[in-house]
């Protein structure tokens, strides 16, 4: 049988992850795809370095263009980071006819349709489990799994790095300073971390989650924004004595093909299946006309999970390979993108407000919400011994983000409020 050779590039935590599995696992990987499958040479910045996994040095290589111009390899795997320099790498591949798996979501967040296009013209594969989730088979999921079905919502924890943070809070009543300092001291962030606690990595894989389960090419710039480095103890405190966690939550709904998409510190009900998610773990709840509600949990990062989700997408390429149907995937992005207005997009909201302690302040208060039609589930006015004003506590029903948006613009105004300390929405 002729061995089917691939190239990697990239041989950090990941790619070291890829060749373990790819060598030790020979047998299964050959009596599922009937060929023995071979990595036949890696691309490393440094050669001479020394590697925790034993590596042939004759398949070591430094030029790109050495894997990539190889006519013999069949696939590539990308494994390397970055963006427009990968890009061309991937589209150069393309373009000779190889196969693409990367675990790249900021590469397929922002140019994810022209790489797809580029694949479907030169009749090759590309695929990206790894970018989202690691270890959890979330977008195979939504591609096969809800084929037959209509998915309305997709709601996830999708960033172990807040998830650590938001969850040392909770459970210990860290401070977020010491939660991410101790976050990047066992590796889980980065030493800027902004990517991950203002949210951009997590929107980045709603990106790609959304455009997959609505089938329209939802784009980076179409999802609402808010990390985590606002959250404080004081709303985790009474998050959960109203019986809510607060988890950074990417959220993408869609309504008579109208979407909306955000990621967002938000309330999730004790009772929620998210509620549960803890430490670095992701998990992706997704909601179908048919099947109703599912959740899908595992490892979120590190070498084996996100290199299993890698080579289960090069076990689908080879098998691809031995049916010659490479590149006949459906065309996955075939409705218009409608985005919703923010008349549109509804959810439940938690307020704290900080206000004068006097009479009158919290009918005030009610009244605005009545002037601009959002109705309450749930009000708690309390003195606060560390601060001079009165707390009240608001959980609103379901209401319109552009009514909320008019409750604290009018807030603003008022002179009872002397802070507007937090506003989440609730979920679950």
């Amino acid at each position: 049988m002729k061995p089917v050779k691939v190239g990697l590039l990239g041989l950090g935590t990941v790619g070291t992850g890829v060749v373990r599995i790819v060598e030790g696992h020979q047998e299964d990987l050959q009596n599922q795809t009937g060929s023995p499958i071979v990595i036949d040479k890696i691309l490393v910045q440094d050669a001479s370095k020394s590697r925790a996994v034993n590596i042939d040095p004759g398949k070591l290589t430094e030029d790109p263009w050495d894997i990539i111009h190889d006519p013999d390899i069949s696939v590539i795997v990308e494994v390397m980071g970055g963006i427009e320099l990968t890009k061309g790498y991937i589209l150069e591949a393309l373009a000779r006819g190889k196969h693409v798996i990367t675990a790249n979501k900021d590469l397929m967040a922002l140019h994810g349709p022209e790489i797809l296009a580029a694949a479907q013209e030169h009749g090759c594969d590309v695929l990206y489990e790894a970018s989202v989730a690691g270890g959890i088979p979330i977008i195979r999921t939504l591609v096969e799994g809800f084929s037959s079905d209509r998915i309305t919502k997709i709601m996830g924890i999708v960033n172990g790095t807040t998830n650590y943070i938001l969850t040392k809070m909770t459970q210990e009543g860290t401070v977020y300073s010491e939660a991410l300092a101790e976050a990047q001291q066992l590796g889980y962030a980065e030493a800027d971390p902004t990517s991950d606690v203002e949210g951009l990595d997590a929107a980045r894989k709603m990106t790609i989650l959304s455009t997959l389960g609505f089938r329209s090419n939802v784009a980076l710039e179409d999802v609402d924004v808010k990390g985590i480095s606002s959250v404080s103890r004081e709303d985790i405190l009474y998050a959960g004595r109203l019986g809510y966690v607060v988890k950074l939550l990417g959220i993408a709904e869609s309504q008579d093909d109208f979407i909306s998409v955000s990621v967002q510190p938000t309330m999730v009900k004790h009772s929620h299946p998210l509620a549960s998610v803890n430490g670095v773990f992701n998990a992706v709840y997704v909601f179908g006309e048919a099947v109703g509600e599912t959740m899908f949990y595992g490892a979120g990062a590190g070498e084996m999970p996100t290199a299993t989700s890698i080579v289960a997408d090069l076990v689908a390429v080879v098998k691809n390979l031995k049916l010659g149907v490479n590149g006949k995937q459906a065309l996955l992005t075939y409705k218009l993108k409608k985005l919703k207005t923010d008349e549109q997009i509804s959810s439940k909201y938690f307020m704290l407000l900080h206000v004068d302690d006097r009479a009158g302040v919290l009918a005030k208060i009610t009244q605005a919400f009545a002037e601009c039609e959002v109705s309450l589930e749930s009000v708690l006015q309390q003195p606060n011994a560390s601060i001079t004003e009165a707390e009240i506590i608001i959980i609103t029903h379901d209401a319109s983000k552009a009514a909320v948006t008019k409750v604290l613009d009018a807030f603003k105004q008022m002179d009872v409020v002397k802070n507007i300390r937090s506003v989440y929405r609730v979920e679950g």
